[in-house]
């Protein structure tokens, strides 16, 4: 049995994927199947869209996925915030609404990857950014990956940060070298082994 750790990588995307163009989906599976193979554990907020068709191609490629949820109970999961239970092999469920939520998921991950997104999307990466946490930027054809280039450039904290963030097209390349920034970042914290 394989006892190294797995690393945990949060897929923050959006929802309601209307504006995300029509390779979205096969994108976030791409994305998650990448997970897998990596053998690294897909977070998220067990929700609908980008992060749920993550999930689908990290569990159909074999992998674990743990969905942090909204609200407080499987029944308002499911009832009270329409949320989905497929593809997940553990769910919390916070009861912390939508920003305590993403709050937990990203501190809860070794790195997060941001696909296309809206507002939560942006918060989740501030959240990761604030906290220096290895971030994974996907192009494509949505304006998320524009918007946070734009705003860390305008942070003033872009070159304290520079190694930290990765932005790729490829769900591959963008996998390869978060994976090497987690691995950095956990051999500059482990001075005691």
């Amino acid at each position: 049995m394989d006892l190294s750790p797995r690393y945990k990588i949060c897929v923050s995307g959006a929802a309601e994927t209307g504006s995300c163009g029509p390779d979205a989906f096969r994108v976030a599976e791409d994305v998650g199947r990448e997970i897998a193979k990596h053998n690294c554990v897909l977070v998220d907020g067990a929700t609908t869209g980008f992060p749920f068709w993550s999930a689908k191609g990290c569990k159909e490629a074999g992998g674990l996925v743990v969905g942090f949820s909204p609200a407080a109970t499987e029944k308002d999961h499911i009832n009270v915030y329409k949320l989905p239970t497929d593809y997940h092999d553990i769910i919390v469920y916070t009861g912390f609404n939508y920003s305590g939520r993403n709050l937990l998921l990203t501190r809860a991950s070794d790195a997060v990857v941001v696909g296309c997104g809206r507002m939560g999307t942006i918060n989740e990466f501030t959240i990761a950014f604030e906290d220096g946490k290895p971030i994974g930027i996907l192009e494509g054809d949505w304006e998320t990956d524009e918007t946070l280039r734009s705003l860390i450039e305008k942070s003033h904290r872009a070159e304290e940060r520079r190694d930290k963030i990765i932005f790729a097209k490829d769900p591959k390349t963008l996998l390869d070298k978060l994976v090497e920034a987690i691995k950095k970042e956990k051999d500059g914290n482990n001075h005691y082994l």
